[in-house]
């Protein structure tokens, strides 16, 4: 495990860093080396507000008031994915929290719902393939929470298999965004619509798909048959195609190109999903327009682009979503450049406009 220290910006600011933790072996043994590496940072995220749920919420939650839930997602993981929930036993004792909390941290946007009335967005994402250029996802990740403190890069590397990833967390999830050693990429947004319920976390589907599936073809596949939880947009890159896949109460639409470029931000963009959508207005104008400039600026790009011209379009405005100085809002705490193929992770934690780039390879 090795941590990648804050730097210091030119006005004095300290500026995020990024835990690097490998993982090995059993799923367990996995969870545990996770925990281990971030027992401190982990014990002090939960004891603020509950994992800083209580200054995200109108009603400051109670562990005894979240079990149910908790308990309810729990089962639902435990038989889907029962490798996962082993991972979180090992993150538990590792970390030397209780299960409760390690499954919390799992399920922590899950339990922050959404109202229909205040409702927000996060992230732009973008991927392409072709013969011009190498396979590329990249995406912000815009979140409340100010989670940019939490950031960690997990390099997996799980028994009896040869498949190796890395992956994007933050403060203890086992998934985020990320990419594998078959060259398969995957990232997300949030979309708002449906009926939240007990399931399997996107966060730790994306997980599964990077331990499980080869190329987006078999991740398709895989996603048919998770109780997803709640609705997401996923982004699927390899070196044949791009896609993105929504999913809204139980059911799948998948939009792709094959080669081409893709773009997706918070609303839902399939003619089947897009009456149901929950995003306030103000949102989604905030939507449309960084999914407007993705578009724009993903096709002034050559097909060869490097990992910092990504970032250069990535630390604009409307993409970048600026700090606003209120920890419900969400705002752009890191963005990533991944290059599949090559099995290349770049992330430039915090604001991407004012951080370094870090860069993981398998």
């Amino acid at each position: 495990m090795s941590t990648i220290p804050p730097g210091g910006g030119t006005d004095g600011t300290a500026r995020p860093g990024i835990t690097h933790i490998r993982a090995a072996g059993t799923p367990y043994e996995m969870g545990r080396a996770h925990g281990a590496a971030l027992a401190a940072p982990l014990r002090a995220f939960l004891d603020d507000g509950l994992a800083r749920l209580a200054h995200l919420t109108d009603r400051p939650p109670t562990m005894a008031g979240l079990r149910p839930l908790i308990a309810a997602h729990r089962a639902v993981v435990e038989a889907a994915l029962p490798d996962l929930a082993e991972e979180v036993a090992g993150l538990a004792d590792g970390a030397r929290i209780s299960a409760d909390e390690a499954w919390l941290l799992q399920i922590r946007r899950e339990a922050m719902g959404y109202s229909k009335v205040r409702s927000g967005g996060d992230c732009t994402t973008y991927a392409r393939t072709g013969p011009a250029g190498p396979p590329v996802l990249a995406q912000t990740v815009d979140l409340s929470g100010d989670l940019d403190t939490h950031i960690s890069v997990l390099e997996t590397a799980r028994a009896g298999t040869g498949r190796r990833s890395l992956v994007l967390s933050f403060a203890g999830l086992l998934g985020y965004l990320g990419l594998n050693s078959d060259g398969l990429a995957v990232g997300l947004n949030l979309v708002l619509g449906g009926t939240w319920r007990p399931g399997v976390p996107p966060y730790l589907a994306i997980r599964h798909l990077l331990d499980t599936a080869g190329n987006t073809t078999h991740a398709l596949k895989i996603l048919a048959d998770l109780p997803l939880a709640s609705s997401r947009s996923l982004m699927l890159c390899d070196p044949e195609r791009v896609l993105y896949v929504e999913h809204l109460d139980g059911d799948l639409r998948v939009t792709e190109a094959a080669p081409g470029d893709l773009a997706h931000t918070n609303h839902f963009l399939h003619p089947d999903f897009a009456p149901a959508d929950e995003l306030n207005v103000f949102a989604r104008n905030s939507s449309l327009r960084r999914l407007r400039a993705a578009h724009e600026g993903l096709a002034a790009l050559p097909a060869d682009a490097c990992a910092e011209d990504h970032f250069a379009l990535l630390s604009r405005p409307p993409v970048r979503v600026p700090d606003r100085g209120d920890i419900r809002a969400e705002r752009t705490v890191a963005a990533a450049v991944m290059f599949p193929a090559a099995g290349l992770l770049h992330v430039r934690p915090g604001d991407p406009a004012r951080s370094r780039t870090r860069v993981f390879g398998l």
